[in-house]
């Protein structure tokens, strides 16, 4: 492997820790790991975070394709929060992650 057939990779790599490094994106994608949910219901499983921090979270991950965003045409008017394949993998992976800082941090 030459240097130039891994640079596109370290820019990759390198584009991924950027994303999974902001704050509350690992524990958005954790918590979505389990089923879709509403903005409200996120807000209340991680009442730490803002809701404008979230809202501009949850648009990163969908620009990101990680998840997906979906109005639910009731009334009133429901958006729902879901991860996309791409989103579920990514979970899964840092799911893998969590293991290991549990079990050697």
């Amino acid at each position: 492997m030459t240097m130039d057939d891994v640079k596109p990779l370290f820019s990759k790599v390198e584009h991924v820790h950027h994303l999974i490094g902001k704050k509350w994106v690992n524990l958005i994608v954790h918590v979505l790991l389990e089923e879709p949910k509403r903005f409200s219901e996120l807000h209340t499983i991680i009442p730490e975070i803002s809701k404008r921090m979230l809202g501009e979270r949850l648009k990163e991950l969908e620009e990101c394709g990680l998840i997906r965003r979906a109005v639910i045409p009731e009334r009133p008017v429901r958006t729902e929060y879901s991860l996309t394949d791409k989103g579920r993998e990514l979970g899964e992976a840092l799911g893998h992650v969590e293991l290991w800082a549990m079990k050697w941090l």
